[in-house]
């Protein structure tokens, strides 16, 4: 199976993110060379507008056959937008068009070839539409409010109080895996009546948008290193 990566260049939340060092390997490094080890990877293909980005990504074994063009590079460009334009391109010099692929976001570094496998196995196992990795919320959705403009709350759900226990768990995408078949995004769309989850552990499902999630991955990385020792 194809993986692609985006790597947009024009991070604002926390800049060059994409390509900043994580305990000296750049953050794209950790996805790539997870998805050099997984057993159901084919190919890899990086998406990006940048190309800063591109050479990286080609000297820890990517490809990157084109840079994405600027109106699908924007703050306001949708990501579903992207892999139609990348897989339309793809498929003009392809005798088997791509009809699946994996989406892996380079924003989560700690996600392992063996997630990236088993997600794979489980999309091919249900025949599925697609399947996105999720984590468990560590606290009741219907604890969450929305707040006016004076700080007052407004109910998202019920406003019955319960014990913690009581209520059912609630899971979250964790942004790390994407496997889709690519006639449902040709549809503008991640879900059918065929989509499944699979779960990762909240350690395993940190998401990088912000320099705090950042050095809690560097934290959790050189645990994990100094455990091995």
């Amino acid at each position: 199976m194809i993986a692609i990566i985006p790597a947009r260049g024009g991070s604002k939340g926390l800049p060059n993110k994409n390509i900043k060092l994580l305990l000296n390997k750049p953050l794209i490094a950790y996805t790539i060379e997870a998805a050099k080890q997984a057993k159901l990877i084919s190919e890899i293909i990086i998406s990006t507008d940048s190309e800063e980005i591109a050479q990286i990504a080609l000297n820890f074994g990517a490809k990157c056959p084109f840079l994405r063009p600027k109106h699908l590079a924007t703050d306001n460009s949708l990501s579903i937008d992207n892999y139609i334009h990348l897989i339309s391109e793809l498929n003009k010099g392809r005798k088997n068009k791509i009809e699946e692929f994996i989406v892996l976001q380079p924003t989560s570094p700690l996600r392992s070839h063996t997630d990236i496998d088993n997600a794979i196995n489980l999309f091919k196992e249900k025949q599925a539409d697609s399947v996105i990795s999720y984590t468990p919320e560590k606290h009741p959705i219907a604890w969450h409010k929305y707040l006016d403009s004076e700080n007052k709350f407004i109910d998202i759900l019920s406003d019955e109080i319960k014990n913690r226990q009581d209520y059912k768990c609630s899971y979250y995408p964790n942004g790390a895996i994407y496997v889709l078949k690519t006639n449902i995004i040709n549809n503008k769309t991640y879900y059918t009546e065929r989509s499944y989850a699979y779960i990762m552990n909240n350690l395993e499902s940190v998401d990088i948008d912000t320099i705090d999630d950042f050095e809690y991955a560097e934290f959790i990385l050189n645990r994990k290193a100094h455990n091995k020792k």
